[in-house]
């Protein structure tokens, strides 16, 4: 087995963005304390929406070239976060975005969504016997909102990690390995609510208008959330990879919009429930390192 840094952390995520909002300020303090971070984006987000009026031609409804602009936007913002190891599932292009649910794009040829699990599990099982991480972050169940993709994204790496376990499985994808603990990203709803609060006090930015908390995807009770990264450090590095998603996302000082305009607050502590593994936190205590009690 070839040399490998003491820690490691896989991030599994739908689209280029998802990281950023989610984990950009976890990533930036992870890679910069020397840790192994790689991220698997599984399409290339194909069906976003277009901000920025200069590049509203790429859109899917016109030249259809926006997935393509995205894989620049991702290693601009990987850039920003010192994150030099990121991947797409199976390869660029391999798997499509789905689409909103319930949308026709659901269910076209190649769309991730319209893709067994299992298929698209066998590529992240060659990713993680390669890199071998300890910890693996992902979505809830329901995508933390909904979207086929995210869905889809923590059917397959939940998959993926049972099957790289197992030493019968695909031999030619490399030596089985178990990761010791799994994520999936979370807000408190303590978190959300105050976020919202500062947002409203700054007169909702330069934003037109203000989400809803139902708009943040993963906010749970606060007795969910396992496991608080406080990254405040790597603020203004999650903010610089969230501008470098400039089709997708636009910042204003601490908050920011999607294509729908409407004002959000940027999370600088980053907020996990662990769901497989052991805490390394006193019962009844958050843990602060997602390495907390793995051996390395």
């Amino acid at each position: 087995m070839k040399d490998l840094p003491d820690r490691r952390l896989l991030l599994v995520h739908a689209h280029p963005d998802d990281e950023s909002i989610n984990n950009g300020a976890t990533m930036a303090l992870y890679a910069a304390a020397g840790a192994q971070v790689t991220l698997v984006t599984c399409t290339l987000g194909e069906e976003g929406e277009v901000i920025p009026p200069d590049l509203a031609h790429l859109a899917p409804d016109r030249e259809d070239r926006l997935g393509a602009h995205r894989v620049g936007e991702l290693a601009a913002a990987m850039k920003e976060l010192g994150v030099t190891d990121h991947r797409f599932l199976g390869g660029p292009g391999r798997f499509r975005d789905s689409g909103m649910m319930g949308l026709e794009q659901n269910h076209r040829e190649g769309a991730f969504w319209n893709t067994d699990p299992d298929d698209a599990a066998h590529y992240l099982v060659g990713v993680i016997r390669s890199v071998r991480p300890q910890v693996l972050v992902t979505y809830d169940p329901n995508g933390g909102y909904g979207h086929p993709d995210h869905i889809q994204a923590h059917r397959v790496a939940m998959r993926a990690a049972e099957l790289a376990a197992d030493p019968a499985f695909r031999h030619d994808l490399g030596e089985a390995h178990t990761i010791a603990k799994i994520y999936w990203n979370r807000v408190p709803r303590s978190v959300a609510e105050e976020g919202f609060a500062r947002l409203r006090a700054a007169g909702g930015a330069d934003f037109p208008g203000i989400a809803a908390l139902d708009d943040i995807p993963g906010v749970v009770d606060d007795s969910e959330i396992t496991t608080a990264i406080d990254a405040t450090a790597y603020a203004e590095k999650k903010a610089a990879a969230m501008r470098a998603h400039a089709t997708q996302i636009a910042v204003d000082g601490p908050f920011f919009a999607l294509s729908n305009d409407l004002g959000q607050p940027i999370f600088a502590t980053e907020y996990y429930q662990l769901v497989q593994g052991e805490s390394g936190a006193p019962p009844g205590a958050r843990e602060h390192d997602l390495f907390a009690g793995v051996q390395v």
